[in-house]
């Protein structure tokens, strides 16, 4: 693979242009992580709307009908449910882990199998989530295991 960068001149937006045979997997995956990469997240925290980015997010988790993203040491509401969630970041690194959480990849530190076929998940910020048996075959498959 051939990668060339050129610089533009100011005021000009910056663009990324992507000549292939074919569009693969792994082509993909790096197109979906550029946009993921710019995009921003609009949550809430005591009655302020802030623009976080999804790469902040350690995973998202529904608790009585709201959404709430956690960060390293912060935690905002998110006005998306869990399912839009999952869609809008289903080729990136987020995954399904249980009914009521979504698990940003790139923020685990340690992954191992317990009991009943499900795993714990040790994140970098020192949290433990579940992987519900359910869902162990998305985690493995965004692992490439």
């Amino acid at each position: 693979m051939k990668i060339t960068i050129q610089d533009r001149p100011e005021g000009e937006e910056d663009e990324i242009i992507v000549r292939c045979r074919h569009l693969d997997d792994r082509l993909l995956k790096m197109i979906y992580a550029l946009k993921a990469g710019q995009e921003k997240l609009t949550v809430l925290r005591e009655g302020r709307f802030l623009q976080i980015s999804p790469k902040e997010i350690y995973y998202f988790e529904a608790v009585d009908n709201k959404v709430f993203a956690y960060l390293e040491k912060d935690v905002y509401e998110c006005r998306l449910k869990l399912y839009e969630l999952e869609q809008r970041f289903a080729e990136t690194d987020f995954f399904r882990a249980t009914k009521s959480t979504i698990v940003n990849l790139s923020k685990v530190k340690s992954f191992s199998p317990i009991f009943n076929g499900r795993f714990e998940l040790l994140m970098k910020n020192g949290e433990k989530l579940i992987v519900s048996r359910q869902y162990v075959p998305d985690m493995k498959a965004k692992l490439g295991l």
